[in-house]
């Protein structure tokens, strides 16, 4: 087999990890989940959240596709796309931990970016962070970063709507 047709898969499963990453962070992270990522939105001293209890769905997902993709596990019933699949939530997964809980919350390393689209992802969460609760909010991506200008003006409109509460610091 071509090596391209596995690459494409990995590279779109990370594409679509993205896409999973924000609906799961809006609908589940800031609905039912929100006793669980609640925590992620406080400060604390701890070194584990219960906010990363979610990353043991996304290392399921990748190992039961890695499962489903082999022939040690499922025999002749494996689907061989499985593998990629595996391997690009696995990628994706690493990806979120360097950017997220590295470059924005620095809980591995200590690294401010001046410019770029770094300090673009920084001010994006920074700016997701600015609300008080679950409710309202912007920016629920992870890898990609609005215009921090557009969501400004978009929690402006949610704080004047009277559908998010944002935090001082953050009003002006």
């Amino acid at each position: 087999m071509s090596v391209i047709v596995p690459l494409l898969i990995v590279i779109a499963t990370v594409a679509a990890m993205e896409w999973v990453a924000w609906a799961s962070h809006k609908y589940v992270m800031h609905g039912f989940g929100w006793a669980w990522h609640r925590d992620h939105h406080e400060p604390h001293d701890k070194l584990l959240e219960k906010n990363d209890r979610f990353a043991l769905f996304g290392a399921a997902l990748s190992i039961a596709m890695f499962a489903a993709g082999s022939e040690w596990v499922l025999g002749e019933a494996a689907w061989w796309p499985g593998t990629w699949i595996g391997l690009g939530v696995l990628a994706y997964g690493v990806i979120y931990t360097l950017v997220h809980d590295g470059l924005v919350h620095q809980r591995y390393f200590r690294w401010v970016p001046k410019r770029g689209y770094a300090k673009r992802l920084v001010q994006a969460h920074k700016l997701h962070h600015a609300t008080v609760g679950k409710h309202g909010g912007v920016s629920f991506s992870f890898v990609l970063a609005r215009d921090p200008a557009k969501l400004k003006a978009e929690l402006k409109r949610q704080r004047e709507a009277g559908v998010a509460v944002v935090r001082d610091s953050a009003a002006r």
